[in-house]
């Protein structure tokens, strides 16, 4: 009887261990070797290495490109998404969603930036978590009723000299950043690169505290808990001719890329969040 009692206590905190070790290595496991680092946070070309091939011009001739007015649109290549630290019953991961559903127009006069207004495509963001996309689809971004995120400039930028091929300036924006039925006045530092061969690109980070836009935090109790921030992670690609088109859907007129209306697109059905349980 006394040997029976103590295989059973063997066996039970045998199994304590187990749960205990399922519900640290687990997560661990699924973080680093199920579903993987994240997304490296967006470049410039150059910092990729992928104007090495363009066609090279004199500074001269380069920075001629900056005093060209008119119209630039947002162009095949250009990346918007978020970035969001979050801890996983105990494990750290970072959690990256992106699209390159994105268009907008921007008016030069000189060498200053007079004009702009950027759209995102809200409810085509993804990451590689299907779960985690219907959190972010639903109750964090509710894309059926605010399917689109838009950046308009209300402060010029002037570029100055000194931004020649293959090289990078930084600059500051100042604008109205409407997301999720929020219009919020923002100023943030962005960067701005010229290729001879490929236009311009212009790369920024805009740090987002979720209240300030009526966003819930996207923290699970028990599972996942997240900052109360994020960054609004942005990679533009410039070019002379048609932009991108507006998202099917939209009122706007979808030719050369232009200064669009919101898509419009049916109710997101969200289904239930499973939480996996240890053992």
């Amino acid at each position: 009887m006394l040997s029976r009692v103590r295989r059973l206590r063997k066996w039970i905190i045998a199994g304590v261990v187990v749960v205990a070790v399922l519900a640290v290595g687990g997560p661990y496991v699924f973080i680093h070797f199920i579903e993987g680092p994240a997304p490296a946070k967006l470049v410039l070309p150059k910092a990729q290495g992928a104007a090495a091939g363009d066609q090279k011009v004199s500074s001269r001739e380069a920075g001629a490109l900056t005093k060209l007015g008119g119209a630039w649109n947002v162009g095949e290549g250009s990346v918007a998404g978020y970035r969001v630290e979050e801890v996983l019953i105990g494990q750290d991961s970072t959690a990256v969603g992106r699209t390159e559903d994105v268009w907008g127009s921007l008016s030069m006069a000189g060498e200053a930036v007079t004009k702009a207004s950027f759209t995102v495509n809200m409810a085509s963001v993804v990451s590689d978590q299907s779960m985690r996309n219907a959190q972010f689809d639903g109750r964090i971004m509710d894309v059926s009723d605010y399917p689109t995120a838009k950046f308009v400039l209300t402060e010029p930028i002037s570029l100055g000299s000194g931004l020649v091929d293959g090289g990078s300036k930084q600059y500051t924006a100042t604008g109205t950043l409407t997301m999720h039925g929020v219009t919020k006045s923002v100023s943030f530092p962005l960067s701005v690169e010229v290729t001879s061969g490929s236009g311009a690109y212009v790369l920024a980070d805009v740090p987002i505290v979720f209240a300030n836009w009526d966003i819930s935090n996207p923290s699970i109790a028990g599972f996942v808990t997240t900052k109360s921030s994020g960054t609004l992670e942005v990679l533009l690609h410039l070019v002379r001719g048609a932009g991108n088109p507006v998202s099917s859907g939209s009122s706007a007129s979808s030719s050369g890329g232009g200064f669009g209306g919101p898509v419009t697109v049916p109710s997101t059905t969200v289904p239930p969040l499973t939480v996996p349980t240890a053992g």
